[in-house]
């Protein structure tokens, strides 16, 4: 009897990205240029804005292509703290089950 295989397709185990880069900060740059360009109303502020939306894409992109998941791998990395004690003092008594496990 041999195992049966099913193929994993491309389509269903893609990363969700949006014009190349990481889907909410594509569109949130897109929403700060347009926020940007509609509340000025200048022709510096549309160029600037223009940019600004080119810029980020262009970020947005070498993050996506550099790891899909870099976003969400920076945010867990912030909720870290950022200085963990040592817990272990010189003075803890080990029972003879525990220092066995190092020897």
């Amino acid at each position: 009897m041999t195992l049966r295989t099913i193929p994993i397709r491309r389509a269903g185990n893609r990363e969700n990205l949006f014009m190349g880069g990481d889907r909410e900060l594509v569109m949130f740059s897109g929403l700060l240029a347009g926020a940007l360009i509609f509340t000025a109303q200048e022709v510096r502020a549309t160029i600037f804005g223009i940019g600004l939306w080119f810029f980020a894409l262009f970020v947005c992109r070498l993050m996506a292509k550099a790891d899909p998941k870099l976003r969400q791998v920076y945010l867990r990395h912030r909720r870290f703290a950022t200085y963990y004690p040592a817990r272990s003092t010189p003075f803890r008594e080990n029972t003879t089950s525990q220092g066995k496990q190092y020897k």
